[in-house]
C-alpha cells in the first residue's frame, strides 16, 4: 500500500465542502434532479454548476503480458455555492476538484493510491461545460472525436491511455434519471460508457508497461445522494467474457439495513435492462478489516437476477484496495479490482469489474 496527496489552493478551503453543506452559509439552494430531463452528448459530457455534487469516473482492468493491472481515476467537481459572487473573477473560489487516482499490481499484490485537490482556476482545475474535457492540475481526461484519453502522473506512477467506447450510451435509470432512495428529491442524473478499449502506458514504482484492457466510465451529477440515515452504498461494475456487463447498486442504512437494489444489464448488442427491488439479489458476505482505519468491508459477493438467468460470485483481486485517510474528501473507502465467475443466461462466464464500498469507516450520510 502506497499513498500520495498534492493539494493546490487555500488550505482554509480543503474539507469544507465534504464535512457539511456549505451552501447553507450562503443561503443558496442547488437545482435538484427531476424526472423528465432528456441528457443531450456530447453536451451533458460537461460540467453542470447548477447541481452541488458532480463526478467522472474511469475504473477499468488492463494487461501487459501476464501481468495484470487495475486502475481508477476520479474527477469530482463540488460546488461550495449555487451561483457566481457577484462581481466574480477567474479566480474566484465557487468549485473545488478533488481526485483520486489509484493503480492495483493484481500480479504483485500491490496497491497505490493518490489525492490531489484544487480550486477551480486559471493552471489549477476546470471542466468544459459543453463536452469532455476535466483537468486538475496534470490530471487529464478529454475527449476528441471518438476516443478519450486519460492521464494522470504522480512521481513513479502513471497512466496514460486511450479509451474507445465499444458500445453506446448507457443510461441509467428512467432515461438517465436516476432515484438512490425513497425520498423523490434523492436522486441523480447518471450514465456510462460500460465497455471502453484500452491502449497505452502504466507506471508502475518507476516501471513502464504497455497495456490493453477493458475499462468503464460513469458520469453522474446531482445535489441530493445521501440522505442522513443513509450510511454510504455498494456500487458494482462488472464486464463478461460473453459481451455483457452489469451495474449494480444499493444504499445502505445506519441500522445495518440496506435500500432497494437496483442494476442494469446490457447485453452483447448494447441493449440494457433496467431492474429494480427484488428483481436483484445481493448477498455479501466474508470480510476484511483495514489495519489503517479498522473499518470492516465484505470480501465477496453473489447477484443474483432470475429475469436473466444470472448468478455471480465477485470476489477482490487483491484484499486491500482501501483508499485510506483522504484529504481532500475526508472520508476512506474501498474501491478496488474484482473477478467475477458464474452464469449469465444460464452459461458459464468469467469477467472483470470494480466494486465500491463507501461508509464503511465513516457515515458519509447528508455529506452529498
Amino acid at each position: 500500500m502506497k499513498h500520495s496527496f498534492r493539494f493546490i489552493g487555500p488550505v482554509i478551503l480543503l474539507a469544507l465542502p465534504f464535512i457539511f453543506n456549505v451552501s447553507l452559509l450562503y443561503g443558496g439552494e442547488f437545482e435538484k434532479a427531476k424526472e423528465g430531463r432528456i441528457l443531450s452528448f456530447p453536451q451533458d459530457h460537461g460540467k453542470h454548476p447548477s447541481f452541488e455534487t458532480e463526478w467522472w469516473y474511469f475504473t477499468g482492468n488492463l494487461t501487459s503480458g501476464d501481468r495484470k493491472w487495475g486502475t481508477q481515476l476520479t474527477f469530482f467537481r463540488r460546488s461550495l455555492f449555487d451561483k457566481n459572487a457577484k462581481g466574480s473573477s477567474s479566480w474566484s473560489v465557487r468549485d473545488l476538484y478533488p481526485g483520486h487516482f489509484a493503480i492495483t499490481d493484481i500480479s504483485g499484490g500491490k496497491f497505490f493510491h493518490s489525492e490531489i485537490i484544487s480550486r477551480e482556476g486559471p493552471g489549477l482545475a476546470e471542466a468544459a461545460s459543453d463536452h469532455l474535457s476535466v483537468r486538475i492540475k496534470d490530471w487529464r481526461a478529454s475527449m476528441d472525436g471518438g476516443a478519450i484519453t486519460l492521464r494522470a502522473v504522480d512521481g513513479p506512477y502513471e497512466i496514460d491511455l486511450s479509451l474507445t467506447p465499444e458500445k453506446p450510451i448507457i443510461l441509467h435509470g428512467d432515461n438517465g434519471f436516476s432515484v438512490k432512495g425513497n425520498d423523490p428529491n434523492q436522486a441523480s442524473y447518471y450514465y456510462s460508457f460500460t465497455r471502453l478499449k484500452a491502449e497505452g502506458a502504466l507506471v508502475f514504482n518507476g516501471s513502464r508497461y504497455e497495456v490493453t484492457g477493458s475499462m468503464w466510465m460513469d458520469h453522474e451529477f446531482g445535489s441530493s445522494i445521501l440522505n442522513q440515515d443513509q450510511v454510504g452504498w455498494d456500487w458494482f461494475s462488472l464486464q463478461f467474457d460473453n459481451g455483457s456487463e452489469l451495474m449494480a447498486f444499493y444504499l445502505r442504512r445506519s441500522d445495518g439495513t440496506h435500500e432497494k437494489p437496483f442494476a442494469t444489464f446490457v447485453d452483447q448488442s448494447g441493449k440494457p435492462t433496467h431492474l429494480s427491488g427484488s428483481s436483484v439479489m445481493i448477498q455479501a458476505s466474508g470480510s476484511w478489516v483495514s489495519p489503517r482505519t479498522k473499518a470492516k468491508y465484505p470480501s465477496e459477493w453473489t447477484i443474483e437476477i432470475p429475469e436473466k438467468k444470472l448468478r455471480i460470485v465477485v470476489t477482490p483481486a487483491i484484499k486491500d484496495q482501501e483508499l485510506s485517510n483522504l484529504k481532500s474528501t475526508q472520508t476512506s473507502y474501498w474501491e478496488g479490482a474484482v473477478l467475477a465467475n458464474g452464469i449469465v443466461n444460464a452459461e458459464p462466464v468469467h469477467g472483470t469489474g470494480y466494486v465500491e464500498l463507501t461508509g464503511y469507516s465513516k457515515s458519509m450520510g447528508g455529506q452529498l
